[in-house]
């Protein structure tokens, strides 16, 4: 562990092409502690040893019994490759074009809130690696920066809201983020009310953190995050409030009374969705689609696209893995709007999977947030070079020369 996240040992990694390695190689060496995390997984295993374990909790638990969480992962190992041989794959790309823009992979990173939190500055560093890799990134509604400034770091990001629970409220927050420059607007469906997730409560975390004996001594037990993150926070930027789950300043993060107002989101219904498509003329995604019929309910009142996802197993334990109905849905309204996906992904192999049962697009949120906790911007560089090498390298093995080529005959 000592090695993750001090950089003891280690070599100098050589270029992706000769050694297999992230391609930040080529442009220098990895920072010291990043030089021994060679999959999205050991960014887990260092992020155990530097986070706080209710901040680790909170990124890593799901809800109840993890029965989803475990199932995302079993749905990608039950699928077996079937590849071609002989094919020449010596121009290979994976470039991938949705909404007009033109990505360098067909995979983006997923919303990940109160990131300011785990990470410093956590939401400009997600944002700002995925438009230096030219990867979409989607800042999270339950963020600690404001929108504004996130969006001025990092043009191009996505914004992912959950609703208010008025409308007044919800025109409020749409017409903000239009005046940040946002153009692509997530809505987040998947949340009438807040999940039972009690691993929260085990890991000692709550939103919003509450100052506590136990928070500081798990605080104290992490230095480098103490001063690396929280405190270099407090000194630069003061304490972080939740900034964008309204169209005004919400709670402080750490507070010992305040209670951040997530409720009354049960009445919200479909012609929610369609007064906001009206008020909003940019690309619309729906995200948190596990059912056909609520598939086809997104075309028809004109989204742009959909995100079949089960929250990463984080709201109904129990409830389906997106790879298992993402077929289904794609024969519904494949052809109709962008079919997206999360929930689950960790190997480059995930991601041909997904595109083999019919998504034009996946995303990733976990492992980034991992990522940024550990190493900054230059660790969510690696990761995301790390995630396009194995792409690059499966579609190889395959035999499939672009994404375009990617259909259920790569599959068994």
């Amino acid at each position: 562990m000592k090695d993750y996240l001090d950089g003891v040992g280690g070599r100098p990694i050589q270029p992706a092409a000769q050694q297999g390695q992230a391609a930040y190689g080529v442009k220098g060496h990895l920072p010291r502690r990043l030089r021994k995390i060679l999959s999205l997984a050991d960014f887990e295993l260092a992020a155990r040893g530097y986070l706080p374990r209710p901040l680790f909790g909170y990124i890593s638990g799901a809800a109840e019994d993890n029965t989803s969480l475990a199932a995302n992962r079993t749905a990608f190992e039950r699928l077996k490759f079937c590849p071609k041989v002989l094919v020449d794959v010596s121009r290979r790309s994976q470039k991938t074009t949705i909404f007009g823009e033109t990505y360098s992979s067909p995979f983006g990173i997923a919303p990940v809130g109160i990131s300011a939190i785990s990470a410093y500055r956590g939401d400009i560093t997600l944002a700002r690696a995925a438009k230096d890799e030219n990867i979409p990134a989607i800042m999270s509604g339950s963020s600690l920066i404001p929108m504004e400034t996130v969006h001025a770091a990092a043009p191009g990001t996505w914004f992912q809201a959950y609703l208010p629970g008025d409308t007044t409220r919800i025109d409020a927050l749409i017409d903000r983020i239009k005046t940040a420059g946002f153009s692509t607007l997530v809505i987040t469906v998947d949340i009438p009310v807040w999940a039972n997730r009690e691993n929260n409560v085990r890991t000692g975390f709550s939103l919003p953190l509450r100052p506590s004996f136990r928070l500081a001594v798990d605080g104290i037990s992490r230095p480098r995050w103490l001063l690396e993150t929280f405190l270099r926070t407090l000194v630069k930027h003061g304490m972080p409030h939740f900034e964008n789950s309204f169209a005004t300043r919400g709670a402080p993060m750490l507070s010992a009374s305040a209670i951040r107002d997530t409720t009354g989101r049960d009445h919200l219904s479909w012609p929610d969705i369609a007064r906001i498509r009206e008020r909003w003329h940019g690309n619309l995604v729906i995200k948190g689609i596990l059912h056909a019929d609520d598939a086809k309910r997104a075309v028809s009142i004109g989204a742009d696209g959909i995100i079949i996802s089960n929250h990463g197993g984080r709201q109904l334990d129990g409830a389906v893995d997106p790879l298992h109905v993402l077929p289904q849905i794609c024969d519904a309204v494949g052809d109709k709007t962008v079919v997206m996906m999360d929930s689950g992904i960790r190997r480059g192999g995930d991601v041909l999977k997904a595109l083999a049962l019919g998504a034009q697009f996946v995303f990733v949120g976990r492992p980034f947030m991992y990522a940024a906790a550990v190493g900054g911007e230059p660790g969510v560089r690696h990761g995301i070079s790390l995630l396009r090498d194995e792409v690059d390298r499966n579609m190889a093995m395959l035999g499939v020369p672009t994404i375009g080529e990617i259909d259920g005959g790569i599959l068994a």
